[in-house]
């Protein structure tokens, strides 16, 4: 079960992405997370749990303090504390949407980032809740490497990292978590699956602006993208030692390194999952599966896990539901001891 993952690690402070759920299968999905939650709640008692949005945060004894960001005293968290609908009046959050303006020539959405402060055992942290944009069309995203998608994502969690870093408050180190739509560097992965292939471009007759994609191989259609289509005819690579040879092509982050960290990726690309039932490890061919769902974190936020008297790091890095559908997308978790005044 999805809930396992989060049943075996509730002694340590954990923050849970879950995204958001659209689709078939949304009330089986949604029962996953009801199990999830289920466990969170029965730990009420022994630790303190907060849902707001997207986020699961647990946080384990003593009673974790959360800011009110406009004042600079911290409440102690205490029983359930639940939010439905607007935040707009929630005085320990601070969410904001990118700005209309942010790119003229691309359709504005909701998309942004929200902020809550933590004190955990005398250590103060951020945690922040990403949603940056997607790619709309497989084929523009074809187009050049890295794509023009990829450098609106740059510049969006840029915009969040400057926000949360400027002097509006005190710094913390921070952790960043959320659906980063980070997407493998197409063209490039592209031209690796059909090395041996003839490539194909279908252009409408009107604007000859290209329609699809088709590469074969020994007369077979090895791959075929359209703009809401990627259809890989050996996906399994997607899945054989979690993805690992493909890490490569993963590199929006990389652009970051100066100001976050990541621990160690060790699973499967954590999109675009079959939202069918029946189908939980099998991508959909509507993108290219891609580690869109990730935990950073702040260089002084790394600092913050605790390592043993060998030096070892208990840090878990991991998926939630890997064998169960979930949506969409994998929730991702990040499971680590903190770091107290007393180590």
């Amino acid at each position: 079960m999805a809930s396992g993952a989060i049943q075996d690690h509730l002694q340590i402070p954990a923050a849970v992405h879950r995204p958001a759920l659209s689709g078939g299968g949304r009330e089986r999905v949604h029962g996953q997370y009801g199990a999830c939650r289920k466990i969170l709640l029965e730990y009420r008692d022994q630790s303190r749990t907060e849902r707001l949005r997207q986020a699961l945060y647990l946080c384990g004894q003593p009673v974790p303090s959360r800011r009110e960001l406009h004042v600079k005293d911290f409440k102690a968290v205490s029983g359930l504390n639940k939010y439905v609908g607007s935040l707009d009046g929630v005085n320990t959050v601070e969410k904001e949407k990118f700005p209309k303006n942010f790119w003229p020539d691309f359709k504005w959405s909701r998309k942004g980032f929200m902020r809550t402060r933590w004190i955990i055992r005398n250590r103060g942290l951020d945690l922040v809740n990403v949603h940056l944009f997607h790619d709309a069309s497989n084929l523009i995203a074809c187009n050049s490497s890295p794509s023009i998608y990829s450098a609106n994502r740059k510049n969006a969690l840029q915009y969040v990292i400057n926000r949360i870093s400027d002097n509006c408050y005190t710094p913390m180190p921070f952790f960043l978590f959320g659906d980063f739509n980070f997407r493998l560097d197409t063209l490039s992965l592209v031209q690796h699956l059909s090395t041996s292939a003839d490539i194909q471009t279908i252009k409408k007759d009107s604007t000859n602006e290209v329609q699809k994609i088709i590469c074969e191989d020994d007369h077979q259609v090895l791959l075929l993208i359209e703009d809401k289509l990627f259809a890989y005819l050996h996906q399994a690579v997607f899945r054989e030692d979690n993805g690992k040879a493909l890490l490569k092509y993963d590199k929006e982050v990389t652009a970051f390194h100066d100001v976050v960290r990541e621990e160690e990726i060790q699973f499967p690309p954590s999109y675009p999952y079959s939202e069918e039932y029946t189908k939980p490890t099998q991508y959909m061919n509507t993108r290219c599966p891609a580690w869109c769902d990730r935990i950073l974190m702040s260089h002084t936020a790394q600092q913050l896990i605790h390592s043993g008297a060998d030096g070892e790091r208990s840090v878990i890095y991991d998926t939630v539901g890997p064998n169960v559908c979930m949506g969409d997308h994998k929730p991702v978790f990040l499971f680590f001891a903190l770091k107290t005044n007393e180590h």
